[in-house]
Formats: C-alpha cells, structure tokens, sequence
C-alpha cells in the first residue's frame, strides 16, 4: 500500500502558494509530516482527504486515482481534522452509530459491534454514555481517532492531533495511534518535533509549501550527527551569536541561553559537541533552506 503525490501545487485567491511542487511517495506504517504552522501541511491533508483541488499534479492511492475519483477514495479514507467538533449533548456511542450509518454500515448488530470494538479500542467504553460536551480534549482526540477508523480504511490522515493536549493524554493518544496498524497508510501531520520521534519510521518536512527533506527519522539523525555544537550564554549575546555562527535554535533553561549551531568543525572556545537530535534535523533543514532563498 503505497500514496504516491505527483508534482502537486496550489495557490489561494490571496496569493499564498501553499504547496509548491510537492512529489513524496508515503508507504504503509505510520508517516511523519513535519512543518511548522503555516507550513502547508494542512492544505496537503485536505487535498489527499479530497476536501480541495490542488492547481495541478496527481495524487495515487494503490492504482486509484485520488483527484478522479474522490467518492471511491472517501470509502477507504479515516480523517481527523485540525479542528474537529462534536455535538455536545448526544453520547458517543449514539455519535458514532450515527457516523457508522453515513461511512455505509446499514446492518445494524454489525454496527453496534462496529461501535463497540471502536470504543474499547480507544478506552472510552466506559464513557460511551457520556455527553461528548463532557469529554476532555484528549478524550474527543481519542473519539476522533474512533470515527476515522470506521469501515477499516485503507488511508488515515490526522492533523496536528496532540496539540493542546497535556502529556498524559498526548501519550495515550500517541500511544493509540501505534496500535493502529502497519499495513495502511497513517500520516501525521505535526509541528512537535517529538512526535515524530516517538512514533514514525518515515517522515518528511515542509516548510512554507516547499519539501525540505525525505527521510527515515534516524537516518536523517545519523547524517548530521558530529556537526551540532552547543553552548550557554546570557541571553543578551543572543543576537551577536545569530549574527556569526549558524545557530539553529536556541532555548532557556535556568535563566540561561543555550544555542546549537551547526557546523562540521568547531565554532569556538565554550562549544560542546552534542549529539543530535530530531529537532536539530528539523531546524537545519529550515535553515540551510533558508540560506538558499
């Protein structure tokens, strides 16, 4: 099982160019989109979920033509949108028979089955009585995941699923989505960093509609390990360190400055050589995109 995106590109009406040529083959297993906000990871998600048309390329799900024939791809797709709502006062239970009925399960003991299995499978059994106004955030994440996974899709897409949630509930929700399976196609698309890390064995970065890198988490690791050099400053030197080396990122921890900069050699007295990480991946794919503009 594999989606294959073509040379994919869209403009809005505002001008934006939210993807610009964008040709990635994601396989079966869970895989990483990465970017940050603004990014176009949204706009790739609703073009593959058939929600908008791009301005040009093509888009392969096994043989089947996602631009062509959208009825067909929305029988094997599961969708968990950015912004997902809920009715707040009908139960989830009474929610996703309902959804059950719309994804074409008619028969009824297969749906109340369905229904069941869904929310054991995502630990809100218990709570299937309850209001969905009454869930948590990561209670309706995880009832989010149960109405995408409806009908066994073959495709799963979700969007920035953990953000808002605090740990506990993002691991459960991470941990849900490990479960999932390896033989569809899982693609999360996040800005935190970490998620990526935990959960996927592929993984690629955009950045303001342009694909910076395609690789495998730990490769990607690998490549630039022995180039990442770290130090702590105050953070008045800040903008003087930006100014003459190749700081990635920076962060504060106990009222100091620590910055990572790239480099295949020593920047200087006071840097250590660290061993890297994802999100030093993420920040020099940025950056060194950055320096070709």
């Amino acid at each position: 099982m594999n989606l294959t995106i073509s040379n994919l590109t869209k403009t809005y009406s505002n001008g934006v160019r939210a993807l610009n040529d964008i040709s990635l083959t994601i396989p079966s297993g869970m895989f990483g989109l990465l970017g940050p906000n603004g990014a176009g990871k949204s706009s790739l998600m609703r073009t593959i979920a058939t929600l908008q048309d791009p301005d040009g390329g093509s888009i392969m799900l096994d043989g089947l033509d996602v631009l062509k024939n959208k009825e067909e791809v929305r029988k094997v797709l599961g969708y968990l949108p950015q912004e997902f709502g809920v009715y707040p006062k009908v139960s989830a239970e009474e929610m996703l028979d309902h959804m059950a009925v719309l994804k074409g399960i008619s028969n009824s003991k297969q749906r109340k089955e369905t229904v069941a299995a869904l929310l054991n499978q995502t630990n809100l059994f218990e709570a299937r009585k309850r209001k969905l106004g009454t869930y948590s955030g990561g209670m309706k994440q995880r009832f989010g995941i149960a109405q995408a996974l409806l009908g066994n899709p073959k495709l799963v897409i979700v969007d920035e699923p953990t953000a808002g949630l605090d740990p506990a509930e993002r691991n459960r929700f991470l941990n849900l989505l490990s479960e999932i399976g390896e033989n569809i196609v899982i693609i999360l698309s996040t800005h935190i960093v970490e998620d990526v890390s935990d959960l996927c064995r592929n993984m690629a970065i955009i950045y303001k509609g342009n694909l910076l890198l395609i690789d495998d988490p730990l490769h990607a690791i690998e490549v630039i390990k022995g180039t990442i050099w770290q130090k702590t400053i105050e953070k008045h030197e800040l903008p003087a360190y930006q100014e003459k080396y190749n700081v990635i990122f920076s962060r504060l921890f106990a009222g100091k400055t620590i910055i990572h900069v790239a480099n295949p050699n020593s920047p200087g007295e006071g840097f250590e050589l660290v061993s890297p990480d994802l999100r030093d991946v993420y920040f020099t794919s940025i950056q060194n995109h950055l320096k070709k503009q």
